[in-house]
């Protein structure tokens, strides 16, 4: 067998689809995938795992695992992941960009609607109810994530050894990730262990670390939650008294690298600063697209101007009620910045980093779980992205410009909060109580 055609066989077990079923499973999941990640997920397993029995279970789940351990759209990387897994690197790109175009195509046609230099009034309106309900949708996603996080950081207390560490979601209720102990990190007794208080004191500590940063210092956040992640890696390294294992490249090194960059805001502008843009969400946006908002914000409104704060609000609704990943905002940015040809190279380059992950360590994701250092680091950066997700919320509320606008983002917060329900509703009836707005003569614009 040549070298190419190995490359494209799938592993053992797995059964060669062919490409044109990719084409048409992917696209489908990316025409109807509203509602963001979780939706995207039970998709997918639907089709590889329940209706094909492509994957078994514990392939799909190990690839979701170690997904969520990389920066970037997981739910992107997870789709880009299981057509590799069934038809090599060509699967992973037909997969990924068939997943990744119907909702691209539908956000910069929406884009050109609601970002027009005079739209219509019952659209400006709709532009503005839905962007009252974004500042809920970020409080409403870091609630929706702390209940698990807060778990993992007991389950992965820093007096745990590295040999007892267990890879986020891997050890079954109760289980002793080391020593014994309780998954919570409890004593047999039921009282909280010394090391389980204290990884929770840190958990907390940077969970407000994020949320202050995000608040307040926007384009530095990455650094924040690079800097708490490795805090943690540090504790841990001095806990386990020798280096933590070296695995393969992963988060716990690509921030020290990035760092620089990360907080360079260049002089270009046009399309290379479009295409800069489209990198640092693409590359840094741990703990899913609400992360990197906050950059995003500052540099789209008030480092470049391409956009005003309202139009802002507008693009991560459209982000949210799009089907597809969450992180195409970027291309409503793009858009704003450079027209459709913008808006295309924003996503071009912002989903990049999600192929070359999966195509380079698509291999290495076994050891990317089982790496302690990556645990560390994710253990450390996780609060903090879920504080910085809350905290965008306050960027975000204070963007908006009209009192009504206050009314709907209570409606939003008690429609998501209150009762529970989902961010494709909220969004879309913040939307139309923004129509209603207008017909009123309420201010829009």
């Amino acid at each position: 067998m040549s070298e190419q055609a190995a490359s494209e066989a799938p592993p053992a077990g797995v059964p060669r689809v062919p490409l044109r079923t990719i084409a048409r499973e992917w696209g489908r999941i990316g025409c109807i995938g509203f509602g963001g990640p979780p939706a995207h997920i039970a998709l997918l397993r639907k089709l590889c795992v329940e209706d094909r029995q492509w994957l078994p279970p514990e392939d799909f789940e190990d690839g979701l695992a170690a997904c969520n351990l990389l920066p970037g759209p997981a739910s992107t990387q997870l789709a880009i992941f299981c057509a590799w897994r069934l038809r090599g690197p060509a699967g992973a790109i037909l997969g990924g960009v068939c997943f990744i175009v119907p909702g691209l195509v539908i956000i910069l046609g929406l884009a050109a609607l609601f970002l027009a230099p005079r739209p219509v009034g019952w659209i400006a309106g709709a532009a503005a109810g839905a962007g009252a309900a974004v500042p809920a949708v970020a409080v409403a996603a870091a609630a929706g994530l702390t209940p698990a996080s807060w778990r993992r950081a007991g389950a992965s207390r820093a007096g745990a050894s590295p040999a007892g560490e267990s890879p986020a979601g891997a050890s079954p209720a109760g289980a002793s990730p080391a020593g014994g102990s309780p998954a919570d990190g409890s004593r047999a007794d039921g009282s909280p262990a010394d090391g389980s208080r204290a990884a929770h004191g840190r958990w907390i500590g940077y969970l407000v670390a994020g949320g202050v940063a995000a608040a307040t210092v926007g384009p530095w956040l990455v650094i924040v939650l690079a800097a708490c992640g490795l805090a943690e890696v540090a504790v841990r390294t001095q806990r386990w008294r020798r280096p933590p294992d070296p695995g393969p490249p992963g988060p716990s090194r690509l921030p020290a690298g990035l760092l620089p960059l990360a907080a360079a805001v260049p002089a270009a502008a046009g399309l290379l600063a479009v295409a800069w843009e489209g990198l640092k969400v693409g590359a840094l946006s741990y703990g899913g697209g609400f992360v990197i908002i906050p950059l995003m914000q500052h540099d789209a409104v008030h480092t470049y101007h391409w956009m005003t704060a309202g139009q802002f609000l507008s693009a991560v609704a459209l982000g949210q009620v799009t089907p597809g990943p969450v992180v195409q905002t970027v291309a409503v940015v793009g858009y704003a910045a450079a027209g459709v040809v913008g808006g295309l190279l924003a996503a071009l380059v912002a989903f990049s980093p999600s192929f070359l992950f999966v195509l380079a360590g698509g291999r290495y994701f076994d050891r990317l779980r089982a790496s302690a250092a990556v645990q560390a680091f994710l253990t450390g950066a996780g609060p903090a992205a879920i504080g910085a997700i809350a905290g965008a919320a306050i960027p975000l509320a204070l963007a908006l410009m009209h009192l009504w606008q206050l009314g709907v983002l209570a409606l939003a917060a008690a429609w998501l909060l209150g009762v529970r329900r989902g961010v494709v509703s909220a969004i879309v009836g913040a939307a139309g109580l923004g129509v209603l707005a207008f017909a009123a003569g309420a201010p829009v614009g």
